[in-house]
C-alpha cells in the first residue's frame, strides 16, 4: 500500500513540500462527490477484463474496516497510468495471465485515517499484517507513509489473478520485498510481473512486490476526491 517514493525525500519533508494537495470541498479531509477528477479514468471503462479487488472499500485490509474516501470499490488513475494498465493486461492476456488491482487512487483522507489507525491500539490485525513490527513503526519501516503517490492517481498495488507471491498483498514484512528470499515459484511470478509493468512504463517500490508508479508520480499533485 505504500506510496513508493523516496523515503529519505519524504523524512526530509522534501516530497512533501514539492507537491500540491487537490482538495475538493471546503478545506482538508473534505471532499465532494461526482465522480473522477479531471484527467482521471475508470479503470474499468478502459480495461474491464482487470479484476477489481478493492481492499480497502471493506473490512479486508490492515485497518479491518472500510477506509474513510473509499466509497465504492472502484479503480480510478491519471488517464495515461489507466491506458497503460490496460495495455499491460493485453500483454498479459496474449501470455495466458490476467492481472487483479487491490489499490489505485487513494484519496489524501484515507491517507490521513492510516495516520490515525497507526497511533490506536487496536492489534486485531496484527497476525494477519504486521506480524513482525509494532504498528507505530510502519511509516520508519517504510510500508506507509503520511503522503501517498496513490493519491495523485499514478501508483497502482496489483497482482496476478492465481498467482502465488510468496506473501499476501499488504503483508508488512521483508518476506514481502520483491527481492526476498522466496520459493521459486514465487521468485518466477513476481519478476514476471516487474517485467510486465516495467514494459509498459511503471517501476516497482522495492519494499513491496506489489506496488508500481507510473511516470513522474513524486511531482504531481495529490487529490482527495471521494471515490463514489
Amino acid at each position: 500500500m505504500f506510496d513508493g517514493c523516496d523515503t529519505r525525500k519524504m523524512r526530509s519533508g522534501v516530497w512533501a513540500a514539492s507537491i500540491g494537495v487537490v482538495l475538493f470541498g471546503a478545506g482538508a479531509g473534505q471532499a465532494i462527490a461526482g465522480g473522477p477528477p479531471a484527467g482521471f479514468t475508470r479503470l474499468a471503462d478502459v480495461a474491464p477484463e482487470i479484476k477489481q479487488e478493492m481492499r480497502y472499500a471493506g473490512a479486508d485490509n490492515f485497518t479491518g474496516k472500510p477506509v474513510p474516501g473509499y466509497h465504492a470499490p472502484d479503480c480510478w488513475l491519471k488517464s495515461e497510468a489507466a491506458q497503460a494498465l490496460a495495455a499491460a493486461q493485453t500483454h498479459a492476456r496474449a501470455h495466458g495471465f490476467s492481472l487483479v488491482v487491490y489499490d489505485c487512487y487513494r484519496p489524501q483522507q484515507a491517507v490521513d485515517a492510516f495516520v490515525r489507525w497507526s497511533r490506536d491500539s487496536d492489534q486485531s490485525t496484527k497476525q494477519n499484517y504486521y506480524p513482525h513490527v509494532d504498528k507505530q513503526r510502519l511509516f520508519a519501516r517504510g510500508y506507509i507513509a503520511r503522503r501517498s503517490s496513490h493519491s495523485s492517481g499514478l501508483a497502482v498495488d496489483i497482482g496476478v489473478t492465481g498467482w502465488d507471491f510468496g506473501s499476501p498483498f499488504d503483508y508488512f514484512d521483508r518476506r514481502s520485498w520483491t527481492k526476498s528470499r522466496v520459493r521459486q515459484e514465487a521468485r518466477t511470478h513476481r519478476d514476471a510481473l516487474v517485467a510486465l509493468m516495467r514494459r509498459h512504463g511503471f517501476v516497482n517500490y522495492p519494499r513491496e512486490w506489489w506496488h508500481f508508479t507510473f511516470g513522474d508520480a513524486e511531482k504531481a499533485p495529490i487529490y482527495d476526491a471521494v471515490i463514489d
